[in-house]
């Protein structure tokens, strides 16, 4: 019987369960961070139990670490999950990437850098945008701390299998426009919801082109279209990508097994989305949640609800105005989804011998230090200072405001990350969703500009 891709890698991991019912999965890899794992591992010592499988279990310190001073923590929660992610994971023989260690950064940066991410593996964090990992033909998905428990315990979890969603992109895309706007315009196009209950498949030729940096970034937002899974086939592009990294040592023996990741041409699905890039424009969000959003030359919407109402008020606009209208104050280059290598190359083209304008603060956040040390030795550090921007520590820095990074209130904020609900950045933050490329312009230029215009 044909089989989608999450089909093939779903069915390959049930231990038990029929399905349309709650199913037992096996846990390839279990990602943990500071914020979701002190819970779990309390609980197992209050249980007496061991983690089942430390040598699956990696940990990184992400969300409350500085991005200035990264030992001067003055936080007194912040400090506290961090230590005792450290204290955990030495007690429980957990590998960690530790503060200043040469693989910290944002979980769902170092998975794929070090070779940890591979296709075929069910991959579980508690971060819900673990769908990240998707993009190398995994299964990946956030969990909460219950669930990071059973997972310690057991290395298994209860799972309905979803639905399937196909979403099929075709074109080429414009100079100056990027992963990132596809993503944010299918958000807008379908809503926050539209993948509730589906695992997401991004095929077609479009995706295809895309580096694998592009990929994550598509995978990444899968979880603000309301869906658990985003996923994408394995091929010569992800196979390129992981080999020789760190804990890729069974490259030569496992890429077989990964070429036979993919959907089979006859596979069912439960519903397909075409989208024709060729004329897409450059994305800008206007309100407090990803789906409201438009084309650069597109003017805000009318209010057709109290969430519309809402919003404008909060974000200090109204229907009609446009995204260049917007009064800026804050330009964040990071997060997990566009904070790797290929985001800040592409901003720094931008930025090159110009100057922030007068009335920006701009930060540029790498994702991991990996990223951080090949940008440096790449003199992007040197293009972002001399512009003009501040050139910070890896961590998830702006994009959550759980660090002593955030937007002051009622300030505009042209930001590279995931989420812009109210308060998300900081209390009474304003928050707007571009790629690096517009977020780079919209620094030199004191506000958004077109930079199909800018790149060419």
């Amino acid at each position: 019987m044909a089989q989608t891709l999450f089909d093939k890698v779903w069915n390959k991991h049930v231990l038990t369960g029929k399905e349309g019912e709650p199913q037992l999965l096996y846990i390839d890899l279990h990602l943990i961070h500071e914020v979701t794992s002190p819970q779990a591992f309390e609980g197992l010592r209050l249980q007496k139990r061991q983690l089942r499988r430390p040598d699956l279990t990696f940990a990184t310190l992400d969300h409350n670490v500085p991005t200035i001073d990264i030992f001067n923590i003055r936080d007194e929660i912040a400090n506290k999950q961090i230590m005792t992610l450290q204290k955990n994971a030495k007690d429980f023989g957990v590998h960690i990437f530790d503060m200043g260690s040469d693989e910290q950064g944002i979980v769902h940066m170092v998975g794929p850098e070090t070779g940890l991410t591979q296709p075929g593996k069910t991959i579980v964090c508690g971060d819900s945008h673990t769908a990240t990992h998707g993009a190398f033909g995994a299964i990946a998905f956030g969990i909460g701390t219950s669930e990071v428990e059973h997972v310690f315990a057991t290395q298994t979890l209860w799972q309905t299998k979803p639905k399937n969603l196909k979403i099929e992109v075709s074109g080429k895309l414009q100079p100056g426009v990027y992963a990132k706007d596809i993503i944010l315009h299918l958000i807008n196009q379908y809503g926050v919801d539209f993948g509730t209950g589906y695992a997401l498949e991004f095929t077609g030729e479009t995706i295809q082109s895309l580096s694998m940096e592009g990929r994550m970034t598509i995978c990444n937002m899968a979880i603000e279209g309301g869906a658990k899974y985003g996923i994408i086939q394995p091929d010569e592009t992800t196979f390129e990508y992981i080999k020789g990294r760190p804990y890729a040592q069974n490259f030569n023996q496992s890429i077989g097994e990964w070429q036979k990741l993919y959907s089979d041409e006859n596979a069912h699905f439960d519903k397909v989305i075409t989208l024709d890039v060729t004329n897409l424009e450059p994305q800008v969000t206007w309100g407090t949640n990803p789906e409201m959003g438009v084309n650069f030359s597109s003017p805000f919407p009318e209010i057709q609800n109290i969430n519309d109402e809402r919003a404008y008020n909060y974000m200090g606009l109204k229907p009609g105005q446009k995204a260049e209208d917007i009064d800026l104050g804050y330009v964040f280059l990071g997060s997990c989804t566009n904070a790797r290598l290929s985001d800040l190359i592409e901003a720094s083209h931008i930025v090159k011998g110009k100057k922030v304008h007068p009335k920006i603060t701009a930060i540029v956040v790498p994702g991991s230090r990996t990223v951080k040390k090949e940008a440096e030795s790449l003199g992007l550090d040197k293009v972002f200072k001399e512009a003009g921007f501040e050139w910070r520590e890896p961590g998830c820095s702006m994009c959550l405001g759980m660090n002593p990074d955030q937007v002051p209130e009622g300030v505009h904020c042209a930001s590279t990350s995931n989420r812009n609900f109210e308060g998300r950045q900081g209390k009474g933050a304003r928050t707007h969703l571009v790629s690096p490329a517009m977020a780079a312009a919209a620094a030199i230029n004191g506000k958004f500009v077109d930079v199909r215009k800018v790149v060419v």
